[in-house]
């Protein structure tokens, strides 16, 4: 390979390029080209005697490799791991998998956005979205299903990994007849007077059935987390009754902080 001329700022050999050929061939800018040599991406050719960039063909080549691993979204700090290191194509299949995950997240947001545009207005996981809309068919009042939806926003907004813990929890509890039945009844003392014979009953029979699903061990929240503690305030300023239900299974259950909960 022949150098170009002492003074001439474009060379004419084939087997080199300028910074702005190489640019131009490859589909990104000079610009580009100049921040991957100050990051260390791309190695700083030698410059002919007019102190101008010469590229070669091998040049082009890692160029194109970086500029497909920017476009598939890796980090240029990443880039500059990955071309430095060994384990190359693992890296390449771990970064597949990041992609993957990215996909399905955006997948899933897709999915609320249309569910917004469809004037469904809750930002709720499918499967709690598929629960809500199940309750009226089994008899709930439009209220509890209102609350429900208000509560379970709340809590998987700021409790993510918990509420769905305690989410499954709850749900499952409408394949039992027996647990059902006495949710079915929560929601229906709404409208009693808070000293009613029924409330106390209704607590009694949610005190046995708690205590045989879950013994001493009773689902929680965080420990220190206010929001269990707003949850079941907003729960008992709807209803004198739940309130008073809420009361007697605390003193019954023996509840050691305010965040245990049924």
């Amino acid at each position: 390979m022949q150098p170009c001329p002492w003074g001439k700022v474009k060379c004419e050999d084939g087997r080199v390029l300028t910074i702005g050929q190489l640019a131009g061939y490859v589909g990104v800018t000079a610009k580009t080209i100049r921040v991957y040599h100050a990051k260390g991406l791309l190695p700083e050719p030698e410059r002919d005697r007019s102190g101008y960039r010469r590229y070669r063909a091998s040049d082009a080549v890692e160029l194109i490799k970086i500029r497909t691993l920017a476009e598939a979204g890796v980090p240029l700090a990443r880039i500059r791991e990955l071309r430095a290191g060994d384990g190359f194509a693992a890296a390449l299949r771990q970064i597949d998998d990041d992609l993957a995950a990215r996909i399905a997240g955006l997948q899933a947001t897709r999915s609320r956005l249309r569910r917004l545009a469809s004037g469904r207005l809750s930002p709720l996981p499918d499967e709690v979205v598929a629960y809500l809309e199940r309750l009226p068919g089994l008899g709930f009042s439009e209220r509890w299903v209102t609350l429900q939806n208000d509560l379970w926003t709340l809590v998987f907004a700021t409790h993510p990994e918990t509420a769905r813990r305690n989410f499954r929890d709850q749900a499952g509890m409408l394949d039992s007849p027996e647990l059902l039945s006495l949710v079915l009844e929560y929601d229906r003392v709404h409208d009693l007077d808070s000293q009613d014979p029924r409330v106390d009953a209704l607590a009694s029979k949610l005190v046995s059935a708690t205590r045989a699903r879950y013994g001493g061990e009773l689902p929680a929240y965080e420990r220190g987390s206010a929001i269990p503690a707003l949850v079941q305030g907003a729960v008992n300023a709807s209803s004198p009754a739940w309130r008073r239900v809420d009361v007697l299974l605390r003193e019954r259950l023996g509840f050691r902080h305010p965040d245990a909960r049924l």
